[in-house]
């Protein structure tokens, strides 16, 4: 079985995953859910967060998927640890959906982790689904950071060999802009993935909470996440952000965070625009997506809509990106070199509908002057 693009070939050597549970029969689940796909190998497996570093110590590893709770040492203190031996290493923080590890998750993401996966059951571990899907994809994307990051080198064999991971160089796509549309946006909406919590804290702190417009956001997060990732919000950047309930009706200045496992969509109500959440089937294997919101907002905006993607693996919001301009809306993409991943934002990028692809640092102030007089 394989999911996604494959990154071995002749030269390169498999995906090297260390899992860090302290759970030996989860830590059997995760391994056997990773190979699975015969592009990734399991170079390691321990049960707390010391075992992983003496692990690491001797071998190379592209990804650690790494448990938050855990005897001895947990994952969040085993993370700058980690990062010391090797910097260009992932760390995918592996845990159950509670509000608890949504919060220490975060606080893991602002110490070195790029990315979590709400850990199920260990039934739902037992059978192939939406986990391992994720797991792989996530794995094999950040196995490419980590070798575009790093020299990736195994240890000699017995004949003295090293082999170097040494992936073909990724084939550049050219960046063509759009004018930006001349009408000043009535909505603003947001979409990220990898990477996306802390390139909101930035764009959103610059943003501010004076704008006269709404913000909707979609970050692919798994629930209790998203609540505590709206609370992370309103705290660091000054400004008024919910997670989004049924019924909301929209106000200037406010923002709007997609609750994990639902789609934000907008609708026209006799009393305002409402967000309207539903369980509809996931798109680009997600539910929060990006696309869905984009095609709602369209509906009920018009040419007057502003979209943002930032960081994130895959393509979700290209589709939506693609309405959001021939309704005649404007869309803004995070640049290459800032993104943790550039899928979403490279997709919109190459595929010709950006009127601007920004820096991180520039993309707040370019969205809150476009906020306030339309054309930049």
């Amino acid at each position: 079985m394989s999911f996604g693009p494959s990154l071995a070939n002749a030269k390169t050597a498999p995906v090297r995953v260390l899992v860090v549970d302290d759970s030996a029969i989860i830590r059997g689940l995760i391994t056997r859910a990773l190979e699975g796909d015969s592009d990734i190998k399991v170079v390691g497996s321990a049960g707390n967060g010391e075992l992983a570093i003496d692990i690491l110590k001797r071998v190379p590893a592209d990804v650690v998927v790494l448990d938050i709770e855990m005897p001895v040492m947990d994952g969040l203190t085993a993370i700058p640890r980690l990062k010391s031996i090797d910097p260009a290493v992932q760390i995918v923080m592996a845990s159950t959906l509670t509000q608890k590890n949504a919060e220490i998750s975060l606080k893991a993401m602002a110490l070195g982790a790029t990315d979590y996966v709400a850990k199920p059951s260990s039934r739902e571990l037992a059978t192939p689904g939406d986990f391992q899907r994720e797991l792989i994809e996530k794995a094999k994307t950040l196995a490419a950071l980590a070798r575009k990051n790093g020299v990736r080198e195994t240890p000699p064999d017995a004949a003295g060999r090293v082999a170097r991971f040494t992936p073909p160089p990724a084939e550049k796509k050219k960046v063509a802009l759009r004018p930006h549309p001349v009408p000043r946006p009535d909505i603003i909406a947001i979409g990220s993935s990898t990477g996306g919590p802390q390139a909101l804290f930035q764009v959103i702190k610059a943003m501010g909470s004076g704008l006269a417009q709404p913000v909707v956001i979609t970050q692919h997060m798994p629930p209790a996440f998203t609540t505590i990732l709206a609370d992370h919000i309103s705290k660091q950047c000054g400004v008024t952000c919910v997670e989004s309930a049924d019924g909301d009706i929209l106000q200037p200045g406010r923002y709007y965070l997609a609750p994990g496992d639902y789609h934000l969509l907008l609708v026209k109500k006799t009393e305002g625009v409402a967000v309207r959440l539903t369980k509809d089937a996931q798109e680009n294997f997600c539910r929060p997506a990006v696309d869905p919101m984009l095609r709602s907002l369209v509906a009920v905006y018009g040419n007057r809509v502003l979209a943002v993607i930032l960081t994130g693996m895959g393509q979700d919001g290209w589709k939506g990106c693609e309405a959001v301009v021939q309704s005649g809306g404007g869309v803004i993409a995070q640049d290459e070199a800032t993104s943790v991943v550039w899928g979403m934002p490279g997709a919109v990028a190459t595929a010709g509908i950006c009127s601007a692809v920004l820096p991180l640092p520039e993309i707040g102030p370019t969205v809150k002057q476009v906020a306030a007089r339309g054309k930049p």
